[in-house]
């Protein structure tokens, strides 16, 4: 099957100005943008990484939104601005295009960056809107002219706008508990969306191939990848060895060495993916000590799922617990990291409280010794973790 694609410049003579550049989303989205035809800018409160990318277009760092006249604006929905939302944009690019959307609550992002590294690797060009920086693919966001690869987000039901030519689900499970008040209403809003989409993959068997990735969740992602690019002719003998190579999107499993200690940083925040995290770092890594700094995120979450948290957690040789990292949330009372402690005491594991993520890297250190596995888990700003511990090691 051969992508039928808009070509040229669709997007031509439009001005599009970014309320939240910065952020790994919209900066992907505005490369894309650009490379439609379509001049950009826009504005956020913070130089970040994801700018690096974003050569020659105008960028206004400053605290407070801001637009030019007589642009059009897409606006990030972390902030409060008047303009159309990046969900609207995502599915006006998806339908420019024929169009892979990867979704579900665990897994999308790597099997998004699976696919999409395979058909760069066979020769197909893809575009693709991934939503973690893919190293070996250079970023998160390209502009090929073969299929587009989307990573689709059910967390504010965005993802059932989008019109693509095949959908891949990776697994469903309730995540996001201010969004669905119950599994069988995500399960629900994913038949609605998939009834739109010609074809799909869902329950694909687990490929039962060396992987570069521990763990049989990349082997599940490997499984759907492999199912959705044989539906755009790429044949398995052709799309395996490429596969077998693809080494992950930053913060997933994402390994360093320092000093005698290994370190593992994930974007792991949900008890099934904290869980399989853990495994993939037993498989990879028998008979070694497993210490965990983890940081939950959203106090709807953690007041929802300590008790399931606590019980992945338990998996670890030692844990340290941060407060909440509240992202989009308000505070919600009683609710805080020690919830997490809590339900560790109650399965009679002593962990500890550590509030913020400089005291976890601490605990972290004053406990390791040669040849420990240092686990970072969740998907605020524990990712500063890392870069502290090697420093602390000099």
């Amino acid at each position: 099957m051969q992508p039928s694609n808009e070509t040229g410049a669709p997007l031509a003579g439009r001005r599009i100005w970014f309320v939240g550049i910065g952020g790994a989303g919209l900066s992907a989205y505005a490369q894309l943008a650009r490379a439609w035809g379509a001049e950009v800018g826009g504005w956020d409160r913070v130089e970040t990484p994801y700018l690096d990318h974003l050569d020659g277009v105008p960028v206004t760092i400053s605290p407070t939104p801001e637009a030019p006249a007589g642009w059009e604006v897409v606006v990030s929905s972390a902030f409060d601005y008047p303009g159309r939302t990046r969900a609207e944009l995502l599915a006006e690019l998806v339908a420019l295009r024929d169009s892979i959307v990867v979704a579900g609550t665990h897994g999308k992002g790597t099997t998004a960056a699976m696919i999409a590294y395979v058909l760069r690797e066979t020769g197909r060009d893809p575009a693709y809107l991934i939503g973690a920086s893919v190293p070996q693919l250079g970023g998160n966001a390209a502009a090929g002219s073969g299929w587009l690869v989307v990573e689709g987000d059910e967390s504010d039901r965005t993802v059932a706008s989008l019109r693509p030519a095949i959908a891949v689900v990776t697994n469903l499970e309730l995540d996001h508990h201010k969004t669905f008040a119950s599994l069988a209403e995500l399960e629900q809003l994913f038949d609605e969306w998939l009834g739109h989409v010609p074809q799909v993959v869902r329950n694909a068997q687990p490929a039962e191939i060396e992987l570069a990735l521990p763990g049989a969740h990349n082997r599940r992602n490997a499984g759907a990848a492999l199912a959705a690019l044989e539906l755009v002719g790429v044949p398995r003998d052709e799309a395996v060895p490429a596969l077998t190579t693809f080494r992950g999107s930053v913060r997933r499993f994402e390994v360093s060495e320092h000093g005698g200690l290994t370190i593992v940083d994930d974007y792991a925040h949900h008890p099934t993916e904290i869980a399989v995290t853990l495994a993939a770092a037993r498989e990879h890594w028998p008979g070694r000590r497993l210490l965990v700094l983890f940081q939950p995120h959203l106090y709807s979450r953690t007041r929802h799922l300590a008790r399931e948290l606590g019980q992945a957690l338990a998996e670890a040789d030692s844990v340290a617990v941060t407060d909440v990292y509240p992202a989009r949330e308000a505070p919600l009372t009683g609710v805080t990291g020690r919830l997490v402690v809590d339900a560790l005491s109650d399965l009679g594991r002593l962990s500890a409280w550590t509030p913020n993520v400089e005291q976890g890297v601490d605990f972290l250190l004053r406990h390791a010794r040669d040849g420990d596995v240092l686990v970072t888990l969740g998907a605020g700003d524990v990712d500063r973790a890392p870069a502290l511990i090697a420093q602390r090691l000099g």
